[in-house]
C-alpha cells in the first residue's frame, strides 16, 4: 500500500473504533451503517469540513496542515506516539520516496562495549526493523536459547524478534500472555513503518508475517501504534520455569535505531533466583542453549533447573549433572 493509502487507511480504521457516545454526540436511535464515527462527525469534531475530510481520507488530498492534523488528532483521541505516527503518514504522503533496501545495521563499538559490560543483565540489541544485531549469554539464554548464539554476527540470517514471536513456537511458548506481547511488537512494527514507509525490507518482513500469521494480519488491521518502553511479562521458561521480567526498551545513543532491550526481575524475587539460576548455568557452560528444546520438564513451567541447585548440579535437559 502506497502513503496515500497507508494514511486513509489510519484514519478510517481509527475513526471506525470511535463511537458517538465515546466523543458526546447523540445518536437519536437511529441505526448506523458504518461501524464507529461516520465521516462528517469527525469531521465536525475536528472543526474541518467534510467534504476535506473525505478526501484526505480517500487518500485524494495529503495537503493537511500541522494545526488540521492536531485538530483530528484531538478529535480521534489520540495519544502522543499516535498523533506522531498520523504526522509520520502524512508526511511521507506529501513527500514520496522510492522503495530502498537499506544497508545492513551493525553494533556500534560503545554499544557492544556496554552489553558486555551488563554481565548478568540479560541483554538484546534490536534494529530498526526488530532484527537481533547483538545479545549477550544471558539475553540469549533467556528469550531465544534454542538458537544459534552466533545468529547475530551473520547480517544474511539474524534472528528478527517479530518474525520469531509470530512464528517461533518456542517463543510463543516462552509468553504467557503471549497476546500482550504480540500487540507490543505489532504497535511497535506500526510506528517504524510510518517513519520509514521507503524501507523495503521492513516492507518484505510485514508482508511475510501477514501471510504467515492470522493473528499478525488481524493485529496488523487495527491500525494501534505503541512504543516498547517498559513493559511486565511472565514467562514459562524451558530451563528454570515461571518467572515475572520488566522488558525495558532504551534508545542507543549512537545510533537512535538501534535499542537495548534491557531485562531485570524484582529484588528478593523467586524470579530473580530463577533468573541467576539461569545466568550461573550460562556462565558454567559457556552458553546453555546449545542443544536444548524448549517443552522439558514435567510440565508447562518446570523447571529443568532447581532454583535450590548447587552450581555443580547445573545440567542442560536431557543431560547428566556436571562432573567435577
Amino acid at each position: 500500500m502506497d502513503a496515500h493509502g497507508q494514511l486513509g487507511t489510519f484514519l478510517q480504521a481509527r475513526r471506525a473504533q470511535l463511537q458517538p457516545r465515546d466523543v458526546g454526540l447523540p445518536t437519536y436511535g437511529d441505526r448506523r451503517r458504518v461501524p464507529g464515527l461516520r465521516r462528517e462527525e469527525l469531521a465536525l469534531l475536528a472543526g474541518v469540513s467534510a467534504s476535506y475530510y473525505t478526501r484526505l481520507e480517500q487518500g485524494v488530498s495529503c495537503h493537511a496542515s500541522v494545526e488540521v492534523l492536531d485538530a483530528i488528532a484531538r478529535a480521534l483521541r489520540l495519544e502522543e506516539t499516535e498523533r506522531q505516527h498520523l504526522r509520520d503518514l502524512a508526511t511521507a504522503c506529501r513527500h514520496r520516496v522510492p522503495a530502498r533496501r537499506p544497508p545492513a545495521e551493525r553494533v556500534a563499538p560503545a554499544v557492544r562495549e556496554l552489553v558486555r559490560s551488563l554481565g548478568e543483565v540479560p541483554v538484546v540489541v534490536t534494529g530498526r526493523r526488530s532484527d537481533v544485531l547483538a545479545w549477550n549469554a544471558p539475553g540469549h539464554a533467556l528469550l531465544a536459547g534454542h538458537l544459534d548464539p552466533a545468529g547475530p554476527e551473520h547480517p544474511a540470517d539474524r534472528p528478527n524478534m517479530a518474525r520469531l514471536v509470530f512464528l517461533d513456537a518456542h517463543v510463543r511458548e516462552l509468553y504467557v500472555d503471549w497476546t500482550a506481547k504480540a500487540r507490543a511488537v505489532v504497535g511497535n512494527l506500526r510506528l517504524v513503518a510510518g517513519r520509514h514507509p521507503q524501507d523495503a525490507r521492513l516492507t518484505s518482513l510485514i508482508g511475510e508475517l501477514t501471510t504467515g500469521s492470522a493473528e499478525f494480519a488481524g493485529m496488523w488491521a487495527d491500525h494501534r501504534v505503541r512504543a516498547c518502553d517498559t513493559a511486565e511479562y511472565e514467562l514459562r521458561h524451558p530451563l528454570v520455569g515461571s518467572l515475572t521480567v520488566t522488558q525495558q526498551t532504551l534508545r542507543a545513543p549512537a545510533e537512535p535505531e538501534q535499542s537495548l532491550v534491557v531485562v531485570t526481575t524484582a529484588a528478593g524475587s523467586a524470579s530473580e533466583a530463577a533468573l541467576r539460576l539461569l545466568v550461573q548455568a550460562t556462565t558454567d557452560r559457556g552458553g546453555v542453549a546449545h542443544g536444548f528444546e524448549a517443552g522439558h520438564g514435567s510440565g508447562p513451567g518446570a523447571p529443568a533447573l532447581r532454583p535450590d541447585a548447587a552450581p555443580s548440579d547445573v545440567s542442560a535437559p536431557g543431560s547428566g549433572p556436571r562432573r567435577r
